[in-house]
């Protein structure tokens, strides 16, 4: 009985034009251009930390993205000029032949704006570049944003259901990125995808990297078959049952970190090969 509900409700959908299981096309001549931005270091009068372990972070998204045929850009410490210079010749570039764009930054944030070496830029301003009256070559394909940074200053506590992770090491220090990350672009075909939830810190393990670039490639593996938004509802869980072990802040003892993502996809999404 409930496989005839499912039957019927998947052909009044389509019905009215909205199949559910309908995917962006994936099989164009490349796979797409995937930026990171990788800040660890900031000029001292920004008065911001260095970011130990986010080399290892930009790493292991350079190989998971290659190995998933991207075709990566990777960038260190870049000042502002270059950083936008960088992302509006990205937005000009022909995508006609590709099946999707993927940017990352790693780094701290405040408000709308994430933290370049000598300067902030607004998240507006970046993912306006890539719109469709912009960026016409990407219009109707996936346009992913992906921000590893704090989104305010508070812990995100620990209940009694929520069990350690097998990966945790106790006696690792995990330190924090800072600050907040709030504005949202407007336009079909966009998801963003955040290290954490609004109002919380966001954890970094100063030789591993962070716990959500972690987690993110490692479910990165089976983005050929895990739909997008599925396998970062899996990261979700998975960065869930973490907790701090060891940390020069004694306020983050036993802290926890949940992801989160804003999604204007409209359709599912597959890193299927080539």
């Amino acid at each position: 009985m409930e496989n005839l509900r499912e039957i019927d409700s998947f052909n009044e959908l389509c019905k009215i034009g909205l199949n559910p299981r309908e995917e962006y096309r994936m099989n164009h001549k490349r796979r797409g251009l995937a930026l990171i931005f990788n800040q660890e270091r900031f000029f001292f009068r920004l008065g911001l930390g260095e970011r130990k372990g986010t080399n290892a972070d930009s790493c292991n998204l350079l190989e998971r993205l290659q190995k998933l045929n991207f075709e990566v850009r990777s960038y260190d410490n870049e000042k502002q000029m270059d950083v936008l210079n960088r992302i509006h010749e990205a937005a000009e570039e022909d995508h006609s032949d590709a099946d999707c764009f993927l940017l990352v930054f790693l780094s701290h944030g405040k408000n709308n704006c994430i933290y370049i070496y000598d300067g902030m830029i607004n998240i507006q301003d970046i993912t306006a570049a890539f719109r469709g009256d912009n960026c016409p070559s990407l219009v109707g394909k996936p346009k992913i944003f992906i921000f590893q940074a704090c989104r305010g200053d508070k812990y995100d506590t620990s209940v009694d259901a929520t069990a350690a992770s097998a990966n945790d090491e106790v006696n690792n220090e995990v330190v924090v990125d800072a600050s907040a990350i709030k504005t949202l672009p407007a336009g079909a075909d966009f998801i963003m995808c955040y290290s954490v939830a609004e109002g919380f810190y966001s954890f970094r393990h100063p030789i591993n990297g962070s716990w959500y670039i972690q987690d993110l490639c490692e479910l990165l593996k089976y983005g050929d078959s895990l739909e997008f938004t599925e396998l970062l509802t899996l990261v979700n869980r998975k960065l869930a049952m973490r907790s701090v072990g060891m940390s020069r802040d004694p306020n983050a003892i036993g802290k926890k970190q949940v992801p989160c993502f804003a999604s204007m996809l409209t359709k599912k999404l597959y890193f299927k090969k080539n």
